[in-house]
């Protein structure tokens, strides 16, 4: 009996997949538990249709993330944070920090969790933070630290 998948099934195959089983599998596990529908000719233009859906949706969060890496590119955020001599500041700035600036600044929402800092920021001055907004788009966000 083939099958089309309806969510992963572990060492049988992935979602929407068309897997063929034998008739006992499939009756007793596979369509009870709603991991997968008999492949017929309904199921399999409803699984086209439902690729073609989530294509759509993968192509309008792909344009948003360009979108919103286009604004993140042009600006630049301000952090303050004390220093003491010869410029030694008392802690570091972290994603958290910088999140948060965004916000208030540049009017952007900005996921702390998507930002890649190697390390924490602990000098003043410029740096360049990468803001990984999609699995294809990834910005730079100038962050300008200043003394409090």
């Amino acid at each position: 009996m083939e099958i089309v998948l309806l969510e992963d099934v572990k060492s049988l195959g992935k979602k929407g997949q068309i897997v063929k089983v034998n008739d006992g599998y499939a009756r007793n596990f596979i369509l009870p538990k709603k991991l997968g529908v008999e492949a017929t000719p309904k199921s399999l233009n409803d699984l086209k249709l439902q690729k073609a859906k989530e294509a759509k949706i993968a192509a309008e969060q792909l344009a948003e993330a360009k979108e919103l890496a286009a604004k993140i590119e042009a600006a630049a955020v301000t952090v303050s944070i004390r220093s003491g001599e010869g410029g030694r500041t008392f802690g570091s700035v972290s994603t958290k920090e910088i999140a948060k600036a965004a916000a208030e600044q540049l009017k952007l929402e900005i996921d702390k969790k998507k930002m890649v800092l190697q390390e924490p920021i602990k000098s003043l001055g410029t740096f360049e933070v990468p803001v990984k907004l999609h699995k294809d788009v990834t910005a730079t966000l100038r962050v300008k630290v200043s003394e409090a």
